[in-house]
């Protein structure tokens, strides 16, 4: 079966970017369609297939610059020519799902989201204050032309997995389609806990440095913990805006490789997930490793964390958050409990699960 996958774009290796990969692996003699592609950020298991680019690929500067290019990513993604193929699978945050395929039957979408930036989410990316006033004039009235245009297309995909059940029901709500629920994958075999668990004396967070993910929230919050010292690794464009505002127990690492980050999960007292995420794939890498989570109450942590015995959820409140880690820091929590809670979501699972849902379906 000649077979086409979709996927947003590829400029880093992120959480779509594992479920590619596993998507790869499942379908190796697959090619791959993106808007635009970096392959000096791409791990080699999604290298090794074809990879075609729209025309975005072709503009000076996009690698940097391509979100202020989405009004353009609709006609991106219908510019890719997908008849020839028997299968078209798009793995779609933003506007993969669009991508015509011969018909919606030959299309099945793994759904990580409805676009975030059209929808419920549309504040968490874009306000006047940090996007500028012109820049968010002109955002906000693309946005009713982007957001029918996500609603009309989901009915180029035959059948959608969503990758929780929070994602699920957004689904429903936008699009008015249901989905099963197809968790994404988490190498459980790499994240491991350590021989013997050692607190080192700080709380982590392992995030894009975007508006969304809230670490604002975070590094103010700790400011009024001056007995808890809080890492954060990643980069993002907030990078700078929080270098400003950050107390002096915070630390902004930048990039770590996945061995790094490894040793940074299995220290930590407390791993911090203040944001709403769809599923939150570093949350489950977190309790592979025998660490705590401390997460907001709302969105795909509800899924992944067990209250009391892998983490803690608190309201979305400072008070409660500072409250919450300083509970879940100085609390003893069993290693056994969290690793067997995160395997749940191993690789393995995600392929038995995804290779079930497309076999349900007649592929």
């Amino acid at each position: 079966m000649k077979t086409a996958i979709v996927h947003d774009w590829l400029t880093g290796m992120r959480g779509g970017e594992k479920v590619l990969e596993q998507l790869c692996s499942l379908y190796p003699a697959a090619d791959i369609y993106t808007l635009i592609y970096d392959p000096l950020k791409i791990t080699g298991r999604i290298k090794e297939h074809r990879v075609f680019t729209s025309f975005l690929q072709r503009i000076p500067g996009i690698l940097k610059n391509y979100r202020n290019f989405l009004p353009l990513f609709p006609a991106a993604v219908e510019s890719f020519n997908l008849k020839a193929y028997d299968l078209v699978i798009s793995s779609s945050h933003c506007v993969a799902k669009g991508a015509k395929a011969a018909s919606p039957e030959r299309h099945v979408c793994y759904c990580h989201t409805p676009m975030r930036y059209a929808w419920d989410q549309f504040s968490g990316y874009f306000s006047k204050e940090r996007t500028g006033r012109l820049k968010y004039g002109l955002i906000s009235a693309v946005m009713p032309v982007l957001r029918k245009w996500d609603v009309n297309t989901a009915s180029r995909a035959g059948h959608f997995a969503a990758n929780s059940n929070h994602v699920r029901n957004r689904i429903n709500k936008y699009y008015g389609r249901d989905a099963a629920v197809v968790y994404p994958p988490v190498d459980t075999e790499f994240y491991t806990p350590p021989v013997k668990k050692r607190k080192k004396g700080y709380c982590l967070m392992v995030t894009a440095l975007n508006e969304y993910k809230k670490v604002d929230f975070a590094v103010n919050a700790f400011k009024k913990m001056p007995g808890k010292k809080l890492i954060i690794i990643g980069t993002g464009p907030l990078a700078g805006a929080l270098e400003k505002i950050r107390g002096e127990n915070t630390e902004l690492l930048g990039y770590k490789t996945d061995g790094e980050i490894r040793e940074y999960y299995r220290g930590a007292d407390a791993f911090i997930f203040p944001g709403e995420e769809d599923f939150g794939i570093t949350v489950v890498e977190a309790q592979a490793c025998g660490t705590p989570v401390v997460a907001l109450n709302r969105g795909g942590a509800l899924e992944t964390v067990i209250e009391g015995a892998t983490g803690e959820f608190f309201d979305g409140t400072e008070d409660d958050f500072i409250k919450t880690v300083e509970k879940t820091a100085d609390k003893k929590y069993h290693i056994r409990r969290l690793k067997e809670n995160a395997m749940r979501f191993s690789t393995e699972a995600f392929r038995n699960n995804f290779s079930g849902f497309m076999k349900e379906r007649g592929y």
